[in-house]
């Protein structure tokens, strides 16, 4: 394969060190390649709104903004074209397989050197999906997982930037401030979420947020 020099990655990590590596991973199989840096989820939307033209984001799970798979799954939600691969500490079999069903083209253990890292990103420019060798995803899911995993991929981009607001504990009023909307459009995105997730409350629908992320997903308690 022959990846164009043009090629645009973002690192989204708020560990320094370990954007470092990643950088060092993709210049060794990208050599000039054009890589931004965020140290937070607030970071990479704003780069992502500046610039969409992006070949890939390689994405950590925890990191200012998000907790579990709630910047994943807004990514897919708002920008489908571009490729995301989760780089994780959490490397478990279930961690896994809920980034693939959130959209992920590929899914990297922090705990890999730079040249795993940097076969990993040159196979997903090359179109493919990467997951580490050594994981064995044939077991069959969760039957309820999976019906809630199908119900949160319904939700708009924005629907899910309030979702994780709820997760934060924020009144609708914050919510509305810090979206720059009404309060009366925070209050129609909330019923909206309800009526997808098929749930009757706010409470519930930030415990069934947290029931697909492997509770990563932040569970402060919304006040109503």
């Amino acid at each position: 394969m022959s990846t164009p020099v043009s090629t645009h990655l973002i690192i989204a990590d708020d560990h320094p060190l370990f954007r470092d590596a990643l950088r060092l991973a993709v210049s060794s199989v990208v050599p000039g390649a054009k890589v931004g840096e965020a140290g937070s989820f607030e970071d990479l939307t704003a780069m992502l709104e500046r610039d969409g033209d992006v070949d890939l984001v390689l994405l950590d799970l925890k990191m200012p903004g998000i907790s579990g798979f709630s910047g994943l799954i807004y990514l897919r939600a708002q920008y489908p074209a571009i490729p995301v691969v989760v780089v994780s500490a959490s490397d478990d079999v279930e961690t896994i397989r809920r980034s693939l069903d959130f959209g992920a083209s590929g899914f990297v253990p922090k705990r890999f050197g730079v040249e795993k890292l940097g076969e990993a990103i040159l196979q997903v420019l090359d179109g493919d999906v990467w997951v580490p060798p050594d994981v064995d995803l044939s077991a069959a899911a969760d039957p309820e997982t999976s019906k809630l995993r199908d119900r949160l991929v319904t939700l708009t981009p924005q629907q899910v930037r309030v979702l994780m607001m709820l997760s934060e504990g924020l009144l609708n009023k914050q919510i509305a401030y810090e979206l720059g909307v009404s309060e009366a459009t925070i209050k129609a995105h909330v019923s909206a979420i309800l009526q997808k997730l098929g749930v009757e409350s706010r409470t519930q629908a930030v415990i069934a947020a947290a029931k697909i992320s492997g509770n990563q997903w932040r569970q402060d308690e919304p006040v109503a």
